[in-house]
């Protein structure tokens, strides 16, 4: 019968034996590593069942840092903390964490033993399933995946905009989930039983704007043989998402201004106003303020619009979450393709990480269904990734480890040139210039 595998990862080689020698008493294999990077090394060819993660989990601060870094590597793999000091605030630090047990120094080896056995009974299918679950749940309950400090305040605010009916402009990236948002804002709003129509601002020329907005009334132009009612009509009493606002032409944005001062829409055709009660949201991917200031976009539709403001951050700014995404999205295209992928590899969990997602959560789902496209036997390994990432991925192992060290030798590979430099250290250029002013990095010096 095969053996329990524990991994026991402490800096400190007297605890690290300490901790090693009571488990393998017990019977159970252990290997040990004295930091992730050599734990990494280990997981290339050996997985545990348990990792033990001692005192150095634990910055001086209180902090788990370490820990979090850890479970996004292992994925649905139990970790058991042992902390050199324990408190009640560390505990519920442990448990944000992903902590699975927690044990107070100092301890007696049956309760160590008896955390890793506890560990053991559930298989590992069954505690991603049950992590996926929890995905899910959270996404059908609130819409929006993760628990980082930035995701668990939006939240919040997003329910409490909800309950009001100002404008609301929302910021970010492509592929952060604005539409989303907005539905969801919707979909928590006292207008919920209305509707939620979508216009693509970008979309829209000019000559057809006013009649796919505003409608058109028989006879009011060649070929209008029937009244049509217009996007803006249609939702009356409901919302409507103006989806890439910042794209929108002059000429719209003066129609779109004039409807929600006035509150209501003038159809082709016919004399006098129509009034409708609509929540505006919108939102853009682009600096609205700074076209402001260069005079594309009108000062005043932009006060309308900004009456509150929600902004998306970016993908590589929420790192701690992309495992919860990996987890949702697995299940999805699982129950999508009536297919059976319980998790990523190790090694390429650790490429998705690598990565500074430049596409956002937009990109990463892509990735997932991609994977699934043409599934593989057991894990999804790196040789199962997008050719783009695995080479990436490569020469980002090749280079040296210590981030500041990694800049450097892109930046001098590339002749300083830092939109490819960007790209081999698979950062967007706002990542690598932060970084750059952060290590004091520029060409003279």
């Amino acid at each position: 019968m095969n053996r329990s595998t524990i991994a026991v990862i402490e800096r400190v080689d007297a605890l690290n034996g300490t901790l090693s020698g009571l488990l393998t008493r017990n019977g159970f294999e252990v290997r040990q590593a004295s930091d992730l990077n050599p734990f990494l090394a280990l997981c290339k060819s050996w997985h545990p069942d348990v990792v033990i993660l001692g005192p150095s989990g634990v910055d001086s601060g209180g902090t788990l840092d370490f820990a979090k870094q850890l479970r996004w590597i292992v994925g649905s793999t139990p970790i058991v903390l042992v902390p050199a000091e324990s408190s009640e605030d560390l505990a519920i630090a442990a448990l944000r964490a992903g902590i699975n047990e927690y044990i107070k120094q100092p301890f007696h080896a049956d309760e160590l033993v008896g955390a890793v056995r506890r560990c053991l009974n559930g298989s590992s299918g069954e505690r991603s399933a049950a992590r996926a679950s929890s995905s899910q749940h959270l996404a059908e309950s609130s819409g929006i995946i993760g628990e980082s400090a930035s995701i668990r305040e939006l939240r919040g605010r997003l329910f409490r905009l909800a309950s009001t009916d100002s404008n609301i402009l929302i910021t970010g990236e492509t592929g952060t989930g604005k539409e989303l948002v907005a539905a969801l804002l919707h979909k928590s709003s006292r207008r919920c039983q209305k509707p939620f129509l979508t216009i693509n601002c970008a979309a829209i020329p000019d000559s057809l704007l006013e009649s796919e907005l505003f409608g058109y009334e028989r006879g009011a132009f060649t070929g209008a043989e029937s009244r049509k009612e217009g996007k803006l009509k249609a939702a009356d009493g409901g919302t409507i998402f103006l989806d890439e606002i910042g794209d929108m032409s002059g000429y719209g944005q003066a129609k779109i201004l004039r409807m929600i001062e006035a509150k209501e829409i003038q159809r082709l055709g016919r004399d006098g106003g129509i009034v409708v009660d609509i929540r505006i949201i919108a939102a853009t991917n682009r600096d609205l303020e700074q076209l402001v200031k260069e005079e594309k976009f009108r000062k005043d539709l932009f006060f309308r619009l900004n009456v509150a403001r929600i902004h998306l951050p970016p993908l590589r700014d929420r790192m701690e979450d992309l495992l919860c995404l990996i987890d949702y999205y697995i299940h999805y295209f699982n129950l999508r393709f009536g297919r059976n992928v319980h998790r990523l590899s190790h090694e390429a969990l650790e490429c998705l990480l690598t990565h500074d997602w430049p596409g956002n959560i937009r990109e990463l789902k892509n990735l997932i269904e991609a994977i699934f496209v043409d599934l593989p036997p057991g894990d999804v390994s790196t040789a199962q990734l997008p050719l783009h990432f695995s080479r990436a991925y490569a020469e980002i192992k090749s280079a040296p480890a210590d981030e500041r060290e990694r800049m450097l030798w892109a930046l001098s590979a590339t002749n300083w040139n830092k939109s490819k430099a960007a790209d081999k250290l698979q950062w967007s250029r706002m990542t690598l210039y932060r970084k750059m002013a952060r290590y004091n990095i520029s060409r003279a010096s």
